[in-house]
């Protein structure tokens, strides 16, 4: 019992336990008028250290970062600091110690004790030793405000040191999916960057498997994860997320927060692994949403935070995480604040406020070259071009979409009119066109006047967002659909909204025109649209000019379909083939969509007709049965 030093502190030792008294403590015992510690009950025992000399003036504390070359980790060390003289101060569970001990003199660091303690605080550091990139990188973005930090900018040694080791490294447990060579990287990539504790861009070109990455990303973590991961995405890509999760990580529980099946108690989603939220309800539920400190916040489409100002952005950057991923094909579009704000989502701070970085970063080819040497150690960006190596030849995309609630209601009321109408014998393909009409466009049996088409149809706004991406990676596509209306839109939207040309070729163009018009878009600079009826358009035709095929409505026919991608997709093409196929998920249009995978399947290349028999009749009724609004209510 009794006053000792231990480790460069006052320490008061009872029943082989210590206690350290603050620097305040200190001088009330140095003047007699204090005994008991306030919060703890102990009592101190005469203060005899005559031993000990105690300074008038105090120290200061300072914090310093080194490189450790065998370990390639940014170690902080905390010293004291007085004269020209220092000690190692230890700093362990976010215990700053206010006073020290320096050659048996003792001084109070108070100078800038509280500073630092927020500093560290804030910086979500609670230990000296070891720290990682992103509580570095918080450092040093509040250097600006306090004194007595001393930091070397070690960010890009500690990234270029990053192990991406590829197909050679493990795999999540629970992934249920072989990843090429390229997405290991980007999920080793991004295991390495998010365990340091920041975020990153995952900005691969479209059709290279953005989504699986992060599913592996979010599978390595959940074992160690104390709250759930959060998507935000676009509301008709919420289902599409759900079930590339429910395929490639069928142990993981994953809930859709949207809808009916919203709940008004943040309590609820802490028992899901995963929760998937759209845009819309990032800003309608704040409340909820802002009571967990997620383990991961992911947003896909990233290039809808793109302005700074608009109050979806701030919504979800107010959102709690412990890091963070923006997903985007297009992280830059038109300005160079594009940039910057999806870099203030997944690293605050790291390119100081708005107008710092407008001062320092021109929205010119000249800021963009000072950019990228700071953007590049947190993106990682792949171009189809690049890997095409790790790639078959063609790559199918199923893009599963979700209607609108307006849309769910409309389709739900037109196949109640067919229903009411069915003697339930005879059950025919013309039963469900209007179904299928609606799922194309709402516009198609609408007779009022015509509005802007993306208003109207979740699928179109997808359409259109997969375009954008297209054309800035100035490729042509080819569009199938079945009716003449959806043409009309096409022709009349596409070159207004996107300033390309559109052509077409349907039952009306004449034979001999075909090859010209072929021809004329295949000479066409920069990207451009082709849209085709498959009938007309399926077979005969080469158009290897294009490497994005587009399937707009599902053909009850899968030969049909087979055939029309197959005017892309054929000897001569010099390009990997990307075909995505668009439904809506719980309408007939996913009947058609099972039907054409259980066909294809089964026949593989052989032609399947339409005759009739007992199986079109069970596929259409099955139409006529599954509904949008019974799937929203659970």
């Amino acid at each position: 019992m009794g006053w000792k030093i231990i480790d460069r502190r006052l320490a008061w030792e009872e029943n082989e336990t210590l206690q350290y008294p603050t620097a305040s403590e200190i001088f009330k015992l140095r003047s007699g008028d204090f005994s008991k510690k306030d919060n703890g009950g102990y009592i101190y025992g005469d203060f005899d250290v005559s031993e000990i000399r105690f300074a008038r003036i105090g120290g200061k504390i300072v914090l310093r970062t080194d490189f450790d070359e065998i370990s390639k980790n940014i170690v902080l060390k905390v010293f004291a600091l007085k004269g020209t003289g220092s000690t190692n101060i230890e700093y362990k569970e976010g215990n700053l110690p206010d006073s020290i001990v320096m050659e048996n003199v003792w001084y109070n660091l108070l100078s800038n004790h509280a500073d630092v303690a927020e500093l560290l605080k804030k910086a979500g550091i609670r230990e000296d030793g070891k720290i990682a990139l992103g509580q570095y990188i918080r450092l040093r973005k509040l250097l600006k405000s306090y004194s007595g930090v001393e930091l070397k900018d070690y960010a890009r040694t500690v990234l270029s040191n990053h192990p991406v080791k590829g197909e050679s490294e493990k795999m999540p447990d629970g992934l249920n999916a072989v990843l090429y060579p390229y997405q290991q990287t980007g999920y080793h990539w991004m295991k390495f960057i998010t365990d340091e504790k920041i975020g990153c861009i995952l900005g691969d070109e479209m059709g290279l498997g953005k989504t699986l990455q992060i599913i592996a990303l979010i599978t390595d973590r959940r074992d160690m994860a104390k709250t759930p991961a959060l998507v935000v995405a676009p509301v008709s890509l919420l289902e599409n997320w759900r079930r590339e999760f429910k395929k490639f990580t069928p142990d993981l529980n994953v809930f859709v927060h949207h809808g009916v099946k919203r709940t008004g108690l943040y309590s609820d989603l802490l028992s899901h692994d995963v929760v998937i939220i759209s845009y819309s309800t990032a800003s309608s539920d704040q409340s909820i949403l802002r009571m967990v400190n997620w383990d991961l916040l992911v947003v896909d489409e990233a290039q809808n935070i793109k302005n700074p100002s608009a109050q979806r952005t701030k919504s979800i950057k107010r959102i709690p995480r412990d890091v963070a991923v923006a997903v985007t094909g297009t992280p830059f579009e038109n300005h160079m604040s594009d940039l910057w704000s999806i870099m203030d989502f997944v690293a605050p701070g790291c390119l100081g406020t708005l107008s710092e970085f407008e001062e320092a970063y021109p929205d010119d080819m000249v800021g963009a070259e000072l950019l990228e040497p700071v953007l590049t150690p947190l993106m990682i960006r792949r171009r189809v071009a690049e890997v095409a190596q790790d790639l078959p030849q063609r790559v199918d995309i199923l893009q599963t979409l979700q209607m609108s609630q307006k849309e769910i209601n409309m389709y739900e009321e037109e196949r109640q009119k067919i229903i009411s109408n069915f003697d339930g014998k005879n059950a025919s393909l013309p039963m469900i066109q209007k179904l299928r009409m609606f799922c194309t466009h709402p516009l198609l049996l609408s007779e009022e006047e015509k509005t802007d088409p993306i208003t109207d149809s979740s699928k179109y706004r997808r359409l259109c967002e997969l375009m954008e991406e297209i054309i800035s990676l100035k490729e042509k596509m080819i569009l199938f659909t079945s009716y003449n209306k959806m043409f009309e839109i096409l022709r009349e939207d596409i070159p207004l909204r996107f300033g390309i040309r559109v052509l077409e070729i349907n039952g009306s163009t004449p034979q001999n025109e075909r090859q010209h018009v072929i021809d004329d878009f295949s000479h066409i600079a920069g990207s451009s649209l082709l849209v085709l009826n498959p009938r007309a358009a399926g077979a005969g035709l080469n158009i290897t000019a294009a490497s994005r095929v587009i399937h707009y409505n599902p053909e009850w026919n899968p030969a049909l379909e087979d055939q029309a991608s197959a005017r892309a997709y054929r000897r001569g093409q010099t390009k990997t083939v990307f075909v995505y196929r668009l439904y809506y998920k719980s309408t007939v249009e996913e009947i058609i969509s099972e039907r054409i995978d259980r066909k294809r399947e089964m026949f593989e290349a052989a032609i399947i007709g339409v005759d009739g028999n007992s199986e079109n009749s069970k596929d259409i009724l099955k139409a006529l049965q599954i509904s949008p609004r019974r799937d929203e209510n659970g």
